[in-house]
């Protein structure tokens, strides 16, 4: 992983999110840190004083916990241990990552479910190759899923038997993002856009008293084409994650499967809805809101935001003439900038 590169003036792409970083004016110079973490990249941009080196150094440490913790790439991680069985120890990082998505699997009635991880993996979603996929195996693999199913005792993670996975994917990057805004702020930073992978948090203003801008990526026709800036929208305090199926799916058959899981029913979720970019407090919950948003579909992913305060959304998807539409909270519209 590289930290520490500085880029005076650059335009990065990432997926669902396009991160617009040459706006800012001359006068005032910004600190740009970016590079590769969790198999993605990241961008972290300040402006103020701060030792950059002990920033860069702070946020390698951030990615370094996370990944022996959460990471299902890494073997020796704590969740791949848990993933095989194995008598480990949970460390804060994992409570807390596992708490957290117990409450918001309650809020979202379970559309939000850590437990899916059998499930992905039969569906072939880790791999470029698709593995076979029937009724029977997704009805076996259904009495694996449910977040009911697990708690923690005494630091140890307890389930009905061994088969159940846990999948911090849909949330852990947003976790891993506010942790690094925690470090910015205790470092005396509070004017910084912090991202990885699409999870954006954002606090203060750049110069002249002007937001941070990101663009919502226009849905693309195949995971090949280049990316688009649909909407571009101002944010000043506020955390973003944007979930979409428009890039990650297959096709077997002549049917298109998403990449998002509907945890209850086994399968790829099938409905209109192409994207959906959430904002909230923390991008933590940014995050895991805007998965839940994608397995409930239109109709009750735009109720549940609005049950909601604080929280509000942007939903592309696909109307009854074919084509792309869009629809918005009342309270997202203070974030729309020209296009």
């Amino acid at each position: 992983m590289k930290s520490g590169s500085v880029l005076q003036y650059a335009s990065l792409l990432f997926a669902g999110w396009i991160v617009i970083l040459a706006s800012c004016r001359k006068d005032a110079e910004p600190v740009t840190l970016t590079g590769f973490t969790q198999g993605t990249t990241f961008v972290v941009r300040y402006f103020g004083v701060a030792d950059s080196v002990i920033i860069a150094q702070g946020i390698d440490s951030i990615f370094r916990i996370v990944i022996e913790t959460a990471s299902l790439y890494d073997s020796n991680s704590i969740i791949s241990k848990v993933n095989r069985d194995e008598q480990v120890d949970l460390n804060d990082l994992f409570i807390h990552l596992f708490n957290r998505s117990m409450e918001i699997s309650e809020e979202t009635d379970g559309a939000f479910d850590i437990t899916v991880g059998q499930l992905v993996r039969a569906w072939g979603f880790y791999r470029k190759n698709k593995l076979d996929v029937d009724t029977s195996k997704i009805d076996s693999l259904r009495n694996l899923t449910g977040y009911r199913l697990v708690h923690i005792d005494k630091g140890r993670l307890v389930r009905p038997g061994p088969g159940l996975m846990i999948d911090f994917n849909a949330i852990a990057q947003g976790y891993t993002v506010d942790l690094v805004a925690r470090l910015l702020e205790k470092n005396g930073i509070h004017d910084y856009l912090a991202e990885i992978g699409g999870e954006v948090r954002t606090a203060g203003m750049k110069p002249g008293n002007e937001p941070w801008v990101v663009g919502i990526e226009r849905p693309a026709p195949n995971d090949s084409a280049e990316q688009e800036v649909g909407q571009k929208i101002g944010l000043s305090g506020q955390s973003a994650a944007t979930s979409g199926n428009t890039r990650k799916f297959f096709i077997r058959d002549g049917v298109k499967y998403a990449h998002t899981i509907d945890p209850q029913t086994g399968y790829p979720v099938h409905h209109s809805l192409l994207s959906v970019t959430v904002i909230a407090g923390d991008c933590m919950t940014a995050d895991a809101y805007a998965t839940a948003c994608m397995v409930m579909g239109m109709e009750r992913a735009v109720e549940f935001i609005l049950q909601h305060p604080g929280t509000e959304a942007y939903f592309i998807y696909s109307a009854p003439s074919g084509e792309n539409a869009v629809y918005y909270t009342l309270g997202f519209k203070k974030y729309l900038l020209e296009k």
